[in-house]
């Protein structure tokens, strides 16, 4: 288990650390005397089965014993209904907090618990790209460098920044790099779910629990069951379900919604938010134990404006990697001076689109002016005296009324949308109330445009 005592990306001065503390756990007496372990896991479970991460030979433990589990105040021992019990000193425990060195016995097995610490300067990556991400910039390379060393433990991790900044691309990148990259990647958007559906989605249900439940359905975390799963916009989590989340994260256990049977998950959660979650604990609108339960690292993203020796890099990456066949090969001088001028309010996913956007109409193989979108800066937008409604095409009189009825159409759904997602800070469901439609119907008109 590990504690991450300075935020990550941080501008100072002095040189960015992470302080790891760990969980060092010692069989003093028993049958599995000598076993010496060392764990960077939020949870560690004791227990006789396999599923364990201490599995004793010892006869008087229970199948799942006992845990020692990282809360904000301290490590805390806690025995877990077991036959014959967990004891600090003579006393027979149900949860406890543990001092440093200090020693406990589960069934007939003698234990001690100590705290590793580490202290590990953060160095800027010689990398300029770490999976899908890519940056030259010493704030990305120190994001790499970061996501290099806690991709490899079982941290929980919370990934702050603004909007567009590539939050689900860091939370694959430490799947990918984890040792549960041949698990599921189980992606929840804590904001696109009516709030009297989030406790069915993230736990699951049962047939008839609710109106509408047909058929038993697994949750979201059943669903990433051996992998890693994502909690997007963790700040639009209702806050009466955020104690029900903590029991999960703390215990690893669910219960479907209208079911008695608890099921064991085995889960690493990485989460993100372009929210301030301390001013909301603050505002009491975010529980502050749940704030520390999954703040174990923070990995804050610098926006696109910060990092403008990025960019070069980041569109060469954009053109190399489009969903479809083009012969672009990069832009033109004044673009990329142009794009490094531009405040790009919608960061990476917007920088991301008006390149994709871009590149059905270069004449050569470059992105030059005239293929840009109307409205960035330093493009001149056209007369408004040519169109009847500004910022869409004239139509094209060469074409069928209802060919060019329906480029207009189209070209009005996609300025609308792109306008609408900007807005809402490319929050979905803000949107389709913003325009009085459901949320399936922005994310297929999004779909159908390019638009993400």
């Amino acid at each position: 288990m590990s504690e991450i005592t300075s935020i990550i990306g941080e501008a100072d001065l002095q040189q960015k650390q992470l302080q790891l503390r760990r969980i060092r756990v010692e069989v003093l007496d028993g049958p599995d005397g000598g076993l010496d372990r060392t764990f960077e896991n939020d949870v560690v479970r004791i227990g006789a089965t396999p599923g364990n991460h201490i599995q004793l030979q010892d006869v008087t433990v229970s199948r799942r014993h006992a845990e020692i589990s990282r809360t904000r105040d301290g490590i805390v021992l806690r025995d877990l209904g077991s036959t014959n019990g967990t004891f600090v000193g003579a006393v027979r425990i149900k949860e406890v907090y543990l001092g440093e060195n200090r020693t406990f016995r589960v069934g007939k097995t003698e234990m001690r618990f100590t705290l590793d610490d580490e202290v590990v300067e953060i160095v800027p990556a010689n990398e300029t790209r770490f999976e899908g991400l890519v940056g030259r910039s010493v704030a990305m390379r120190e994001v790499f460098s970061v996501l290099d060393r806690v991709a490899r433990t079982e941290l929980t991790v919370l990934v702050v920044g603004e909007t567009g900044t590539g939050k689900e691309l860091v939370s694959r990148a430490i799947h990918q790099r984890s040792s549960r990259k041949n698990g599921p990647f189980i992606v929840f958007d804590c904001g696109a779910v009516a709030a009297n559906l989030v406790e069915s989605e993230l736990f699951g249900h049962e047939r008839g629990a609710f109106t509408g439940a047909v058929a038993s359905r697994a949750g979201v975390f059943e669903q990433a069951h051996g992998g890693t799963l994502f909690l997007d916009e963790l700040g639009e989590l209702p806050l009466e379900l955020q104690p029900a989340l903590l029991r999960v994260l703390e215990q690893r256990e669910v219960r479907r919604v209208g079911d008695r049977k608890v099921r064991s998950v085995d889960v690493r959660v990485v989460a993100a938010t372009n929210r301030d979650l301390q001013e909301m604990v603050r505002e009491g609108t975010f529980r502050e134990d749940l704030f520390y339960r999954l703040n174990v690292v923070e990995v804050p993203l610098p926006p696109l404006r910060e990092r403008s020796e990025d960019l070069r890099l980041l569109v060469e990456h954009l053109i190399r990697t489009a969903p479809f066949e083009h012969s672009v090969r990069g832009c033109t001088e004044e673009v990329y001076r142009l794009f490094e001028d531009y405040a790009w309010p919608g960061n990476v996913r917007q920088l991301r689109n008006t390149v994709l956007r871009c590149l059905p109409f270069c004449d050569g193989d470059l992105i030059d002016l005239h293929a840009l979108p109307e409205g960035l800066a330093g493009v001149p937008t056209p007369d408004p005296t040519e169109s009847s409604v500004p910022g869409l095409p004239l139509p094209d009189i060469d074409l069928s009324m209802r060919e060019a009825k329906d480029q207009i159409v189209a070209a009005f759904e996609r300025k609308y949308l792109e306008d609408l997602i900007e807005r809402c800070e490319g929050n979905i469901s803000r949107a389709a109330r913003a325009a009085g439609v459901d949320r399936k119907t922005i994310a297929r008109l999004m779909k159908r445009h390019g638009i993400r």
